[in-house]
């Protein structure tokens, strides 16, 4: 669509509607039942497949997910390895080796 000069007013408009009405969407499903932060940064996305306020906008979601990324695989790794000690702690007090993972 950017390389033609005749459709890309069009596709701007178009992105910029679908992304409003499903940011709307999501403004409304804040209120009732259903999955509304998301939906907002859904047509956020959408939005800034266009225009750069809106992936300006989005910056702080992406920083967000990534630190919530590294904290769960943090806290996972964590788990495993408790996981391990207790289960070579329990292998020693029976006497046997621990059983490989």
């Amino acid at each position: 669509m950017h390389t033609h000069p005749a459709l890309h007013l069009p596709w701007r408009v178009l992105v910029g509607t679908v992304g409003t009405v499903v940011i709307l969407a999501g403004v409304v499903m804040l209120v009732v039942p259903g999955p509304g932060i998301a939906s907002i940064l859904l047509g956020l996305l959408i939005i800034s497949t266009e225009f750069h306020w809106a992936h300006r906008l989005l910056r702080p979601a992406r920083v967000w997910a990534r630190r919530g990324e590294k904290w769960a695989l943090r806290t996972k790794d964590q788990l495993l390895e408790r996981r391990r000690e207790r289960r070579a702690a329990r292998a020693a007090r029976r006497g046997r080796a621990a059983p490989p993972d």
